[in-house]
């Protein structure tokens, strides 16, 4: 038996594959047919609601202002703005879509307008669900003997105002949509404009306090950069003070000296060597006795010269007079004795000359030295100087800093002060919002989409809850899928004269009163297979006799019990009407009530009784006087006999007198049919699986629960073996159809009305 948590998927015999598409699309179009009426209810309430609430509803209408952020800066002043130039990108719009959107914004918008006195933003609203929540605020209010405050007030206010507000951006433009939606077109318009205006004086007001908060921290700034400039100037100062370190157009004065004297080292050296040279070669020239013309015209000395030149006259005189008179000759020897002493006077003046020359060499000398003496002090002056410079550029670059960002922030400091006074902003209008000439909402197509789609989902969604929580069986095929036995038919409920639905219980028909061996059934629900014979009803009863005559073909199946989950599912009418066409047809049949708790069949069609069942059994009657035959089908009936209660009716049905009445009743009738209690409440069906040779579950359509089913024959697995089938019982025509079209009213007027079964019901 399967278990009732697996799912149910409906399928039909021969159509698709299961789990197929096309079997998920045919299940889905059977469910939607079967709880079709849940859906079009839900639509058709939610399709009224919406007719109600454009009926009640008041007309709104929709004033619109663009507004756009400008990127082109307005520069009243050829400067950089103190906070900065701010890039226009898509972010900062949505930004300032945000900002429109603030609290800050409406509140503005809503003091400006007054709107905490007007009732549209503070009372019911103006449209019904509005009135409603108002009238409930009101009496709460006045429960609590408090009036609303002005803070309420406003928040009523702002909650309504935002409600009718829109803003939005156009694509990817620069440009902004304010919508506002109002009862009356006028204010919609007013209030659209005061939003965009709210927003151009609030970013006004927002440029201006931060100019102003930057210039009080650029003036507080200034002063401590002033301070901050002074002290490095003055540290500066005094550390050349401290260190002796002057400069004259930008250049030290010990630089300055340097290079003086290393300008005056290479001049004295210059004249050094020269004098040096001028004294090499007078001693070079004061080897020769007598210089040369070239020397003497180097050395140009006058008297050098003039000597030189009487020297060469007696030279000439005197080799003259040595070849005309010899070398002895006086003239001669006086001319030698000149020329010699012109020499000694050369030579005594170049002794002169190379005297001053040495003179001038020393002093060269000693003017060099001097030299090299100051040049190597002013070196080592200049380099303490270069080492006192390292700490003098950190101080000068300090200071040089500092008063780079004093001017820098006092020029910043007089632009926030230009900027105070002249503030400007981005945004700007660009279409005001005008009077709408028609309302905006509620709209009624929009309204009537939206109620016929939410009534189709909240009416798909009620179905499906529905569906997954209808925990009962309504077809063949769930019997066939669930309980994994045939399903033998369908029976529809059975009228009454009166039109009522009987729900089981059997109306009282006549019968023999004691000792009487015949009765005559009247008309009910217990003989309607002999009453109507071609009722749809009598049709489904001839559909459980094939199905155990077909079943008799494989086994023995005479005796045949009847029984059901709980009490009042209509096994009595189904056993009676079974046995009933049996018998009708000629078979020797015997109706048996097996139900000793609750002998309902025997209270309808023997109610007079005097012995039955148990009296048989137990020997105190015979057969023949216990049995009730129906004069109209020879339909042989054995109440049950019993008045009162039995505690043990278990084991009398278990017993071998009934095992041995059975079997003798065997020889003697064709079929034998036992009406058995319920499975659930009584255990009295289990003790019968050694009496029956198949039995008859009947199930009352769409009311017996499937957990319930499944248990019970769980627990009389015995019983559950030896089931022919399953009979639903109590069956709507009309909603079956819904749910196995083959099953329908419909079906059956329009192919069983030529057989005069549609008619027969009528």
């Amino acid at each position: 038996m399967r278990s009732v948590d697996a799912p149910y998927v409906d399928r039909d015999d021969g159509g698709p594959a299961k789990g197929s598409p096309r079997e998920l699309v045919l299940a889905i179009g059977r469910a939607a047919r079967r709880q079709f009426p849940t859906i079009a209810a839900v639509t058709a309430v939610v399709v009224v609601l919406g007719l109600t609430y454009l009926a009640t509803a008041p007309a709104r209408y929709t004033a619109t202002a663009t507004m756009v952020i400008d990127t082109r800066k307005v520069q009243l002043f050829q400067q950089q703005s103190v906070l900065g130039d701010i890039t226009v990108d898509a972010g900062t719009v949505e930004t300032q879509v945000e900002i429109l959107k603030s609290e800050n914004i409406s509140l503005s918008v809503i003091k400006d307008q007054r709107l905490t006195e007007d009732p549209e933003f503070t009372g019911a609203g103006g449209d019904p669900i509005g009135t409603i929540l108002g009238v409930v605020t009101d009496a709460l209010q006045g429960f609590s003997n408090s009036p609303a405050s002005e803070f309420e007030k406003m928040r009523r206010a702002l909650a309504r105002f935002e409600a009718g507000r829109t803003v939005k951006r156009l694509g990817l433009t620069y440009v902004m949509e304010i919508k506002y939606r109002a009862l009356n077109p006028d204010k919609a318009a007013a209030i659209a404009n005061a939003i965009v205006d709210a927003y151009v004086v609030d970013q006004l007001e927002a440029k201006y306090q931060a100019t102003r908060r930057a210039s009080i921290w650029l003036q507080d700034r200034i002063r401590e950069l002033r301070t901050q400039a002074s002290a490095a100037e003055k540290a500066v100062i005094d550390y050349k003070e401290k260190n002796n370190i002057v400069d004259t157009g930008g250049r030290l004065i010990s630089e300055q000296q340097l290079a003086e004297v290393n300008s005056q080292l290479i001049m004295a050296r210059a004249s050094t060597a020269e004098a040096k040279a001028r004294l090499d070669r007078i001693n070079d020239i004061l080897k020769d006795p007598v210089p040369n013309e070239s020397v003497a015209d180097a050395l140009k000395n006058e008297t050098i010269i003039k000597l030189r030149g009487q020297y060469v006259d007696f030279a000439a005189r005197e080799a003259t007079w040595s070849e005309k008179y010899g070398r002895n000759h006086l003239a001669a020897l006086n001319l030698r004795n000149q020329m010699e002493q012109i020499r000694q006077s050369i030579s005594a003046e170049l002794h002169r000359i190379r005297q001053a020359y040495q003179s001038d060499y020393d002093i060269a000398r000693a003017r060099e030295e001097s030299i090299k003496n100051s040049l190597a002090s002013v070196v080592s002056e200049n380099q303490l100087t270069n080492q006192a410079q390292i700490q003098l550029r950190e101080l000068e670059s300090n200071a040089q800093t500092y008063r780079s960002m004093y001017d820098n922030f006092l020029q910043r400091y007089m632009e926030a002060v230009q900027q105070q006074s002249f503030p400007i902003t981005e945004a700007r209008l660009i279409s005001p919002a005008t009077r709408p000439l028609r309302k905006s909402d509620p709209k009624p197509l929009v309204i009537l989409a939206i109620s016929g789609a939410a009534g189709l989902i909240l009416g798909i969604g009620a179905a499906y809850a529905r569906e997954m929580g209808d925990n009962v069986l309504r077809t063949s095929s769930q019997i066939e899928q669930i309980l994994q036995v045939n399903c033998l038919a369908v029976l529809p409920y059975l009228k009454s004269g009166g039109g009522s639905k009987i729900q089981g219980r059997a109306a009282a028909s006549d019968s023999a009163g004691p000792g009487d061996a015949s009765a005559t059934v009247g008309e009910s629900s217990l003989s309607h297979v002999v009453d109507q014979p071609f009722s749809r009803f009598s049709e489904a009863i001839r559909a459980i006799k094939v199905a155990a005559d077909l079943d008799g073909t494989v086994k023995t199946n005479k005796v045949i019990g009847v029984t059901s989950t709980v009490p009042g599912e209509g096994k009595t009418t189904v056993a009676s009407n079974f046995a009933a066409l049996i018998a009708h047809a000629g078979a020797r049949v015997l109706l048996i009530d097996a139900d000793l708790r609750n002998p309902s069949l025997s209270r309808a069609l023997a109610p007079n009784a005097g012995h039955g069942l148990i009296d048989v059994i137990a020997g105190r009657s015979s057969l023949k006087s216990a049995l009730v035959i129906d004069q109209r089908t020879a339909l042989a009936f054995l109440p049950s006999g019993v008045t009162t209660r039995l505690p043990h009716t278990n084991e009398v049905l278990a017993s071998a007198s009934m095992k041995k009445a059975i079997d003798k009743f065997r020889s003697e009738y064709d079929y034998i049919v036992i009406d058995f209690p319920p499975v659930a409440p009584v255990v009295d069906v289990r003790a019968t699986t050694g009496l029956v040779d198949s039995y008859v579950y009947v199930v009352e359509w769409g009311k017996t629960r499937i957990d319930l089913i499944d248990h019970s024959l769980t627990g009389a697995r015995a019983v559950y073996d030896r089931i022919l089938g399953v009979v639903l019982n109590k069956a709507d025509a009309g909603i079956l159809g819904r749910y196995e079209y083959h099953q329908g009213e419909a079906y059956y007027d329009k192919h069983y009305g030529r057989y005069g079964y549609a008619e027969s019901q009528r």
